[in-house]
């Protein structure tokens, strides 16, 4: 195939960076990408790679860094986000599940999932882990949209037989033989993952979890995401309906669903022996700040955790999230850790929604740097791109000065190209 050129100033990150450390990253001031059948060939001075390809793009002078990622999103949520509510459960019951009851209809999930990926094009998130809704036309929708576009997604059919609308239910056979049926037609074809995905204890019957953890068994190549933690209510709720579980993540632990690849969304309020679960186990919390602020939820405890060994993801929550952008992620993830005395270094923000949320998916070796081999999953950055930006710009000296000033003004604005397999999508 025909091999693409970009020029620009390269930033890819190798390692996690403890604050002002440069040794964790690879900065070129004029630097290239050269991109062939969708992965990068070469990386790195423009003057050593120019005239190596038939078409070159100069990006100069912003910043080429690996596609966002976006480790908790609800897709059929696109037409929920933004609207006015009170906590977690009347939130999802007053706007949530009306809307996830359309997905029943193919060309409605089919517009949706249209919509859905041009927004996380236009915000720079090339990969994603995403809620469908119960219906296998939700899934269909969303990994025929991926599969257009040959992104690297993360999706699945929403699990569920209690606790919702009689036509958001499934039953435990229903739901794991269309997750099976899903499984053997997606996972693995092209760039799609899938991720098998009870939406949370409440909203399931210990038969149901049954069925789930048998599917889980028979498929560990595969993701578990769920919900835990997130708010006061639902683990109350989680207590009165599992009497015998220790506590909220024990429900989970008593169905075996807490693994390595196991995406726990938001993980705010967990107990020492929680907290000490998920380290055993190595299953991944997912920051949610955006959401967890909308919703009165409460503050997420980086510190807390890393100190404990585990390594969180971060990411949007759309549609309880209130921005597409993985910028304002760490923007508003930034105010929620400072108010619990935390700092997080732009260098470490931006490891984090790139190589650091691999990691956390265990797909570093194919996203989220800028490595050789690597797939050409590319974001563009302009640290001028708005009024207020480029009068900031004018007194930024460093590296570091950019990229802050990136995560708390940005957002699509500042992204000018979006590349997923080496092809523009914005």
């Amino acid at each position: 195939m025909t091999a693409k050129l970009l020029r620009g100033r390269v930033l890819s990150f190798h390692a996690e960076p403890q604050a002002g450390d440069e040794s964790a990253f690879t900065y070129i001031e004029d630097g290239a990408l050269l991109l062939r059948d969708g992965v990068i060939e070469r990386r790195g001075e423009y003057c050593d790679l120019k005239g190596l390809a038939e078409e070159e793009v100069d990006h100069r002078p912003h910043l080429l860094m690996a596609g966002f990622i976006d480790a908790h999103i609800h897709f059929p949520q696109v037409q929920v986000v933004a609207s006015w509510g009170e906590q977690l459960l009347d939130w999802l019951e007053n706007y949530t599940f009306p809307a996830e009851m359309k997905y029943a209809d193919p060309s409605y999930a089919a517009r949706m999932a249209g919509a859905y990926f041009d927004l996380l094009a236009a915000h720079g998130t090339t990969t994603a882990a995403s809620y469908c809704t119960v219906h296998p036309e939700s899934v269909e929708a969303y990994f025929g949209e991926a599969e257009q576009r040959n992104m690297c997604m993360i999706g699945g059919k929403v699990m569920m037989d209690r606790g919702a609308p009689q036509g958001l239910c499934d039953t435990p056979q229903r739901g794991y033989d269309e997750s099976k049926a899903l499984i053997e037609k997606w996972h693995g074809r092209g760039r799609a993952h899938y991720a098998i995905t009870p939406r949370f204890a409440i909203t399931s019957t210990a038969e149901q979890l049954e069925a789930t953890q048998a599917l889980a068994a028979e498929h560990p190549e595969c993701f578990v995401q769920t919900h835990v933690d997130e708010n006061q209510n639902e683990i109350a709720l989680a207590a009165e309906l599992f009497p015998d579980a220790p506590d909220y993540m024990g429900v989970y632990e008593q169905y075996g669903l807490l693994r390595e690849n196991a995406l726990l969304g938001h993980c705010i309020h967990m107990t020492d022996r929680e907290i000490g679960l998920v380290a055993d186990t190595g299953a991944k919390p997912v920051f949610c700040p955006t959401s967890n602020l909308f919703l009165g939820s409460g503050l997420y405890d980086d510190a807390g955790l890393r100190k404990r060994g585990i390594k969180g993801a971060i990411a949007t929550d759309v549609g309880g999230g209130t921005s597409y952008s993985m910028l304002q992620s760490m923007n508003e993830g930034y105010k929620v850790l400072q108010l619990q005395r935390q700092q997080k270094h732009p260098y470490e923000a931006f490891h984090w929604i790139t190589r650091g949320n691999a990691v956390a998916l265990g797909l570093e070796d194919r996203i989220g740097t800028l490595d050789e081999g690597s797939d050409a999953d590319i974001v563009v950055l302009d640290a001028r791109a708005t009024a207020e930006m480029r009068l900031r710009a004018e007194t930024v000296e460093t590296l570091a000065e950019e990229l802050f000033l990136l995560m708390i003004l940005g957002d699509d604005r500042a992204v000018v190209q979006t590349y997923v397999a080496g092809e523009p999508m914005k």
